[in-house]
């Protein structure tokens, strides 16, 4: 059976996949803190029917060899994590991370997971949380009868209650040696693996760190034009692998006839 046969259909499932990773990308065009992932593709393994540097007789080298490939394989969806375009929303508890670095939330089993959506809110206690409920760490709890909020870029957040201003927390950020390493949660939410490195804690606005933007969200940094063009390339690509599968099939037929 010919190997083009495979070859053909292992490039059509890796363009499968890849068309998969860019329709999630385009999907979450409008997904508050959203990194876009791409599809990166590793030849399989090679059959070798002459070593490269044989040599012919007493004298010269085969200058290359004879090395069949036998297809392709995804070998991973790295998360790019450049920065997205920073909206302002012009709500209180809205805040945009520019540059690096992750809030960090409670998940209810007690697992610290990782964001960088700020679209936050209150509880019925004046916790800070996500829109599903999370607690912002370290959690900040806002009093009653609050008349303004005021987040600095460095994270300190003061509130203004009968005229008076009160310090009621320090937002801090996270970092990962290798954020692509994170595990995505969905949600918004990463978390923590061997591959990412261990979290590192700091303050907004200190080397390394982001610094933090209030009544503003951060957008997804997917480019739409650039991911239609992503999409035409796989959809060709595609296109050209189940052709090669055709061509196979029709030498096999050809072959087929020739006993008859």
């Amino acid at each position: 059976m010919p190997r083009s046969l495979w070859t053909g259909a292992s490039g059509m499932s890796a363009q499968q996949t890849n068309v998969d990773v860019i329709a999630n990308n385009i999907a979450n065009v409008n997904t508050s803190g959203f990194k876009k992932v791409r599809t990166n593709f590793q030849d399989l393994f090679y059959e070798v029917q002459v070593m490269p540097g044989t040599r012919s007789g007493d004298e010269g080298q085969n200058p290359t060899g004879t090395q069949i490939g036998h297809g392709v394989r995804i070998s991973g969806t790295p998360r790019i994590f450049s920065a997205g375009t920073v909206e302002s929303t012009n709500k209180e508890l809205d805040i945009a991370i520019e540059g690096d670095g992750f809030f960090e939330v409670t998940l209810p089993n007690g697992e610290a997971a990782y964001t960088r959506a700020g679209d936050l809110g209150q509880d019925r206690d004046g916790n800070l949380v996500t829109p599903d409920g999370y607690y912002l760490e370290p959690r900040i709890t806002l009093p009653d009868e609050i008349e303004q909020i005021a987040i600095s870029a460095n994270g300190l957040v003061t509130v203004l209650v009968n005229g008076v201003q009160n310090d009621v927390g320090q937002i801090t950020l996270t970092r990962f040696r290798n954020p692509s390493g994170l595990m995505a949660l969905g949600r918004n939410l990463f978390q923590e693996t061997e591959a990412s490195g261990t979290p590192q804690v700091g303050t907004p606005t200190d080397p390394g760190y982001g610094a933090l933007r209030q009544g503003a969200l951060e957008k997804s940094n997917v480019d739409v034009v650039v991911e239609l063009v992503n999409m035409i390339v796989a959809q060709r690509a595609y296109e050209l692998n189940s052709r090669s599968i055709r061509t196979s099939d029709e030498m096999l037929q050809a072959a087929n006839d020739i006993a008859r």
